[in-house]
């Protein structure tokens, strides 16, 4: 198997997402997975903020995202997702994108999504991106069909075609489409992604490296703590933000993200990158 499927404790992961429903290889299973996915596991990039290496093996995934009950950033979360979807049975390719996000020079490819067959159609699937990341599954289709405007919940996404079989993956604001990612349909493996991870957690120009993220995505609002600022967007285009305290730091981790960190790592994470504290 290429995900190593065969490996995984799906009752574990099926209870760590909140999914209690048959789980068969099918559209309307695929949908619920991925929104109980995105709703369970935040975006987080703790552990190089705590100086450790990131380990895509699936052993590592399920210690830190099932039985600790962690987050990840995209390499993990996608290839937890892959694993679990390849033992329901489902097919599933592994693609690589150009994050844009408001970028204005082009990047790396670096980040991680999945094509996944159901129902006798490709399926663009990302539990990984973060709080502007898609809740359920959209089409991944070809020709001028490609072109889309969707809508999951209150919050609206478009897929737009551009030269040599790029697709863009957008969300709308209050002042318009802003390109999340580019994307082709050609095949990654799973090695592929260890070379992005090493970039992506040690390289200087990294994102990922600089300071603590959290983000989750949600039907209702957006959430995202980066550093010390919490910010909480909602469909309508308002935002809430602040900084928190120090002293109010893991209890926000908690309530906002449900990360919980050991006594032993959160001093550390304060220690490190929580200057006065």
């Amino acid at each position: 198997m290429t995900w190593n499927g065969e490996e995984l404790d799906v009752a574990a992961y099926l209870a760590r997402i909140g999914y209690d429903g048959e789980a068969k290889p099918d559209l309307a299973t695929l949908r619920a997975l991925h929104r109980a996915h995105v709703a369970a596991i935040p975006f987080e990039n703790l552990e190089i903020m705590l100086g450790r290496p990131v380990l895509l093996d699936l052993a590592a995934l399920q210690a830190k995202m099932v039985r600790q009950r962690r987050g990840g950033y995209c390499y993990e979360q996608n290839l937890l997702f892959a694993a679990a979807l390849e033992h329901i049975g489902f097919t599933v390719k592994g693609l690589a994108a150009r994050v844009r996000a408001g970028a204005s020079s082009t990047r790396a490819v670096t980040h991680m999504l999945l094509d996944v067959e159901a129902d006798g159609e490709h399926w663009h699937c990302d539990v990984g991106f973060g709080a502007d990341g898609l809740l359920e599954p959209v089409p991944l289709r070809t020709g001028a069909a490609m072109r889309q405007d969707v809508r999951q919940g209150e919050w609206r996404y478009g897929v737009e075609a551009e030269e040599e079989g790029v697709r863009v993956l957008r969300t709308e604001r209050s002042e318009g489409w802003f390109d999340l990612y580019a994307h082709t349909t050609a095949r990654c493996l799973p090695v592929d992604y260890v070379v992005m991870n090493h970039y992506s957690s040690t390289h200087p120009r990294s994102p990922f490296i600089r300071r603590p993220v959290l983000q989750r995505a949600g039907f209702d609002v957006h959430r995202r703590l980066t550093g010390a600022r919490l910010t909480l967007t909602r469909p309508d285009g308002s935002v809430d933000e602040h900084d928190v305290p120090v002293d109010e730091l893991r209890d926000t981790m908690v309530r906002e993200f449900g990360v919980e960190l050991g006594d032993d790592d959160f001093t550390e994470l304060v220690r490190m990158h929580y200057a006065g504290a």
